[in-house]
């Protein structure tokens, strides 16, 4: 299955503890569109979080992070990975 990073701006002061309950939301309705949430990161100086999926397609992930409620501000293919 494709692989994707996407990416979520204004984030800015986003916690450990916030990623995480962001993440489990994610994966707590991922199967409905095939997702596999893989890992998320974030630099809460920044406000950028960064999380690694694969899923059928872009708009498969996007749709898992609106109805999670933190939507993609982008959604990048993955083809090549060393």
């Amino acid at each position: 299955m494709p692989e994707f990073m996407d990416v979520h701006h204004n984030m800015v002061g986003i916690t450990a503890e916030q990623l995480k309950e962001a993440h489990d939301a994610d994966l707590a309705i991922q199967g409905e569109e095939q997702v596999n949430f893989k890992q998320a990161w974030a630099d809460p100086d920044s406000g950028v979080v960064y999380c690694l999926s694969e899923a059928p397609s872009a708009d498969a992930i996007k749709r898992i992070h609106e109805r999670a409620g933190h939507p993609a501000d982008e959604v990048h293919p993955v083809p090549l990975v060393v």
